[in-house]
């Protein structure tokens, strides 16, 4: 017999999935028909062989096929909002497709739309067309979409997801702006540092020596550093090329995923950014999904995959593990030792007062807050600490080349 995964709407509206054997396909369908107000919304063979690298080949090809079909944000936000705006008016998916596949003009987005399109067309749920394309859309879209088609509620849930999308990319916009100016200083600082330990360190090397001057410590081990830089430039640079590329595939393994996640909330500023980041989305995805009539412990198991940060989809696990143990809300994120007191309390009020969904949005649009707060406040502090960081660059540059002039008056005279 085989096994296979269901995903059901019983006629109460509520979503259910599990896990079931049949001997074909057809059997299965008819058990889960036995009940005539049961809705299949999906249903497919699992595959019970072990598969050690299938996870990691999982992550390695939707990350190669997001760099190779990248669609711009405010592209994608757009089109999200059309679709929204579209079914929200009555035209139904595959018509709206249509019209937003004829008229996006970015072409790799527009063969997408065309393929989801078809795919619809044959039967496939929304949800699972924009599946076969997760390279490009989000675990968020994803999840939100089904969920949105699982409650029956998917014209709300579009609404809800295009005006999340749209503060998100409001937000990545600002960042992107305050930290233009910044990355735009660093790599002309390395360019500079680059072309002068290539070039004029060692030209002041060859006067120096000519003249048979004594130079400084300093500017002796600048010149050695100028010296070795230019005879490993290349060594250098495959270095950091396979250095580069060892830590990309890594980060696709959970254990350096969560490596790394934990040492981003310990950089300085930037840590409480990506924290708070994470808090907004995981409170945002909670509302939007509890409003749209799933249950709680469905809307834990679809944000786990949709934080996009190991440390939290674990805690979220744990949270829904404890939950389907009987532990309320707030208890169970209070044992994560990951979500503030905040969240905590705002779930825990709203178990008492049955509006867990609305106080969850509220939470979002405080961590939101939060975020923008402190994009202005980088904005503020990074300028004046790079003008510093630069000036103190070039004045150890000038004291190692310029140091030995005080002494060229006795190089000359020997």
């Amino acid at each position: 017999m085989a096994t296979y995964t269901y995903l059901i709407r019983t006629g109460e509206g509520h979503r259910k999935e599990g896990i079931i054997e049949a001997n074909n396909l057809t059997e299965a369908s008819e058990q889960l028909r036995t009940n005539s107000e049961v809705t299949i919304v999906k249903l497919t063979e699992k595959d019970t062989s072990f598969d050690f690298m299938g996870p990691f080949l999982d992550r390695f090809t939707k990350r190669v096929a997001k760099i190779k079909n990248r669609v711009p944000m405010n592209t994608m936000v757009f089109f999200i909002r059309q679709l929204a705006t579209m079914f929200t008016a009555g035209l139904t998916i595959e018509r709206a497709m249509h019209f937003l596949a004829t008229e996006e003009k970015n072409k790799k987005f527009q063969n997408t739309l065309t393929t989801t399109e078809n795919d619809i067309r044959k039967g496939l749920l929304l949800s699972d067309a924009l599946e076969r394309h997760s390279g490009i859309f989000s675990n968020l879209i994803i999840s939100l979409v089904r969920a949105g088609e699982v409650s029956g509620k998917l014209s709300s849930t579009l609404e809800e997801l295009a005006i999340y999308m749209e503060n998100v990319a409001d937000t990545q916009r600002k960042v992107i702006s305050a930290l233009f100016y910044p990355v735009m200083i660093i790599v002309f600082l390395f360019a500079t540092l680059l072309f002068t330990f290539l070039f004029i360190i060692p030209k002041f090397g060859e006067v120096y020596a000519s003249l048979g001057a004594e130079l400084p410590v300093f500017t002796t081990l600048i010149l050695n550093i100028g010296d070795w830089v230019q005879a490993n430039i290349v060594f250098i640079l495959l270095m950091t090329m396979l250095f580069t590329f060892i830590m990309w595939i890594l980060s696709m393994t959970d254990t350096m995923r969560l490596l790394l996640d934990r040492f981003y909330f310990k950089i300085p500023i930037f840590g409480n950014l990506v924290r708070l980041n994470i808090l907004a989305k995981f409170s945002k995805t909670l509302g939007i999904l509890l409003d749209a009539g799933v249950s709680v412990l469905e809307s834990f198991q679809l944000i786990s995959k949709v934080v996009e940060n190991r440390v939290y989809e674990l805690a979220v696990k744990q949270a829904a593990h404890d939950i389907e143990n009987g532990v309320n809300i707030s208890r169970a994120l209070k044992d994560t030792m990951v979500f503030p007191s905040t969240v905590i309390q705002l779930i825990s009020t709203g178990e008492e007062t049955g509006e867990i969904d609305q106080l969850a949005l509220r939470a979002a649009d405080f961590y939101n807050k939060q975020v923008l707060a402190i994009v202005d406040r980088i904005t503020s502090i990074i300028e004046p600490i790079l003008l510093i960081f630069v000036g103190a660059v070039i004045l150890v540059i000038l004291l190692a080349t310029y140091l030995p002039i005080f002494q060229m008056g006795e190089a000359l005279s020997g």
